[in-house]
């Protein structure tokens, strides 16, 4: 029996309304973009759509953008909210299809990595992250151990900035939240990667403070290339780039006359814009794309929480967490990892959001270092830009950590649920 006329406009008019609200909450739930060579990302422009469909308002991303150019001398964000790209803007050499060194946030992919590593070769782990790896097995040419503390460290603290290795230029040491000043001391010599790296000073025993040093994570992927039999870049390439369908990328490995045998686990990965938004996305789904589990869904968790190997600051397995709310404008959740230039990926599990912050100089916009091809440069009005001197309210203060943060909390604020 069909319904009375009345009746069956009401039941009309709520099935037009789910329909509306279902795209969002649920069939937006299993999107994944397509490679940008079929298509890419589904995009938003329209201001209505954008605080409609993806539920943000344009106006904060707006404010976010103005900030962001402000901060460095070439850049770009992006932005991803319930599947759809809904903010794109470059300026100077930052473009879509560029392949800009990228800095520290490598970092984050070089841990993404191990985790994948950590499931594929599990019995090589049998305490998985709390595996102690100044072995024969993993490091075999950092015998003789030349610091008797090294025997203790373990994969978790290399990859949380906790095993004892000495911060790199003047960062200091961090126990339990208290700063300890530390003398600079040499880190990583691109001409003996491996080698300074391994033995790079130890400024306490390892688990016993924290100190952002980049030998740390790429003696993590000498760990992953001895286990894997696989360079870091092609392990990449087959856990993580083919899966999602990146466009061409790479690691900088060219410099002057020199050129690293091996990749740094430590940062410089060169990736498309709109790719760093996929390798977020993934993140946000809990490591999965489409139907395949690329990253363990535990470990990206563990990711975004503060970590038993690292009590002493909120820095977990190559990511900042805001588990503390020491970013009090951002929700608890979000994680992040940023890069020298001014480069952030950031997301934020409570907001579906994917939040891309490019940044560098000319130098890390240089096409020798990947040896990739970079498309022509459009804008040129930054050739001469430099930063106003830094202070607490300069530009200058603006692009690093501090600038991240602020574009985080801006965004976070636009969210209009």
């Amino acid at each position: 029996m069909l319904p009375p006329p009345r009746r069956f406009a009401r039941l009309v008019a709520l099935a037009s309304l789910v329909f509306l609200v279902l795209p969002v909450a649920v069939l937006g739930a299993d999107y994944f973009p397509p490679p940008d060579s079929a298509g890419g990302w589904r995009t938003l422009s329209d201001p209505a759509a954008i605080r409609r469909v993806a539920g943000i308002d344009p106006r904060g991303l707006d404010q976010a953008w103005a900030l962001t150019q402000r901060a460095t001398q070439h850049g770009g964000l992006l932005v991803v909210r319930r599947g759809h790209l809904v903010f794109e803007r470059y300026f100077g050499k930052a473009q879509r299809d560029g392949n800009p060194d990228m800095a520290s946030t490598g970092k984050a992919y070089t841990s993404i990595a191990c985790g994948i590593m950590l499931r594929e070769f599990a019995s090589e782990f049998p305490d998985g992250l709390a595996q102690k790896v100044f072995t024969q097995r993993y490091l075999p040419e950092a015998f003789p151990l030349d610091d008797p503390r090294r025997a203790e460290i373990t994969l978790g603290q290399l990859l949380s900035m906790s095993a004892g290795y000495h911060g790199e230029g003047s960062s200091p040491g961090v126990v339990m939240g208290r700063v300890v000043p530390l003398v600079p001391v040499p880190g990583q010599d691109l001409r003996d990667l491996d080698g300074s790296s391994l033995h790079t000073a130890m400024w306490t025993n390892a688990g016993a403070g924290y100190s952002y040093s980049s030998p740390a994570p790429h003696i993590a992927s000498m760990v992953l290339r001895r286990v894997t039999g696989r360079e870091l870049e092609r392990y990449i390439d087959e856990k993580l780039a083919k899966p999602m369908g990146w466009g061409p990328w790479g690691y900088c490995i060219h410099h002057g006359d020199h050129t690293l045998p091996h990749v740094n686990g430590a940062g410089s990965i060169s990736v498309h814009a709109t790719d760093a938004l996929r390798f977020g996305y993934c993140l946000l789904h809990q490591g999965r794309w489409g139907k395949q589990q690329l990253v363990p869904a535990d470990y990206i968790a563990a990711c975004s929480r503060p970590s038993p190997h690292n009590p002493h600051s909120p820095y977990s397995l190559m990511f900042e967490d805001n588990a503390d709310g020491h970013v009090a404008g951002a929700p608890r959740d979000a994680f992040w990892k940023s890069g020298a230039g001014g480069f952030g990926l950031v997301v934020v599990p409570s907001l579906d959001l994917v939040i891309y912050k490019l940044g560098g100089r000319d130098s890390q916009y240089e096409p020798s270092l990947t040896g990739l091809p970079q498309p022509p440069v459009k804008d040129n009005s930054r050739d001469d830009w430099q930063p106003l001197p830094r202070g607490p309210f300069s530009e200058g203060s603006l692009g690093g950590d501090d600038g991240l943060r602020r574009v985080i909390e801006m965004i976070s604020a636009s969210v209009r649920d």
